[in-house]
């Protein structure tokens, strides 16, 4: 039996949706979660949320438009209209906020509606940006610091974790040993496993993000604003797995109606949306993979790929 045949299937005739929230922002965590657990509640959804707690640096991923990709993916997402400018600009010159500090009482709100609590980044931007050039200590000492800290807020560990841009390595795989965590979600990929290191399959298993994000395929040929909800639930796969990652920062804010639209529209389909946890509480045997870097279309940079 495929290792997810469970958790693709559903019960009965259902086609299962994991659902991951990533929280990158302040801004993301202030306006855009609390709209985001309205809405789940509305619908009677839970979802697994990851949340950055520490600096708000986000913007200074504009010096990377200097870099071609980048600047196309800007134009091509309209991104000033599709994140605000606070996002874009914030801790560019100056130091950003800590995240977890203004939003405690959200985090801790998105935990009592039964959510699952996930760590995303200490800081989002230095992950993304540096991992490639961080040893075994700085990669510890950056989750340990989010760790500690989501901590704290819940009064309980964070379940799980998802690596920033899906940017994950071996020596981070391995750091993620030394925390609790039921299972990750640091790639791209189409199974549930195990990931290998150093020849030896790894306690954690991972569940990969199977489909695109808004950002990564809108403005593309033949995918708009309007036909994008259609787009997402073509490609799920009855009997595999099926991830979907969605962004406070868009689908929080100002792509909140198309959400609920996604919602209306994967019910009429038998599509029944829920937490990752479901997925490994579903699932088979797990076998083992290895992570890669690889190229996601419509992303720049490279992402790790579980194959």
């Amino acid at each position: 039996m495929d290792a997810v045949c469970k958790a693709g299937c559903g019960i009965g005739e259902e086609l299962f949706l994991g659902l991951r929230i990533d929280v990158d922002t302040l801004t993301g965590a202030r306006r855009g979660v609390p709209r985001l657990l309205a809405v789940l509640k509305n619908y009677g959804i839970r979802a697994s949320i990851f949340f950055s707690v520490g600096p708000d640096n986000m913007g200074r991923h504009l010096w990377r438009l200097m870099r071609p990709g980048f600047l196309k993916k800007m134009l091509r997402t309209n991104a000033a209209s599709l994140y605000g400018w606070d996002i874009l600009l914030r801790g560019t010159a100056w130091p950003g906020p800590n995240i977890g500090e203004r939003t405690s009482s959200i985090i801790q709100a998105a935990a009592e509606d039964g959510h699952e609590i996930g760590l995303h980044a200490w800081d989002h931007h230095g992950w993304q940006a540096r991992l490639d050039r961080m040893d075994a200590k700085t990669i510890d000492s950056h989750i340990r610091r989010g760790f500690d800290f989501l901590t704290r807020i819940l009064g309980t560990p964070p379940v799980c974790s998802a690596a920033p841009a899906w940017k994950i390595n071996d020596a981070a795989l391995l750091c993620k040993t030394a925390f609790p965590f039921q299972y990750n979600s640091d790639c791209r990929g189409t199974r549930v496993f195990y990931p290998v290191v150093a020849g030896n399959p790894l306690s954690q298993p991972q569940i990969p993000a199977t489909l695109p994000t808004y950002d990564e395929v809108i403005g593309k040929p033949g995918v708009n604003h309007g036909n994008y909800n259609a787009f997402i639930l073509s490609r799920l796969v009855p009997g595999k797995l099926n991830v979907l990652t969605i962004h406070a920062e868009a689908e929080g804010m100002s792509l909140r109606p198309l959400f609920e639209d996604f919602i209306r529209m994967a019910r009429s389909r038998g599509v029944v949306l829920g937490p990752l946890g479901q997925i490994l509480k579903d699932s088979g045997s797990i076998p083992p993979g290895v992570v890669t870097a690889g190229k996601i279309e419509g992303r720049e940079g490279w992402a790790a790929v579980g194959e």
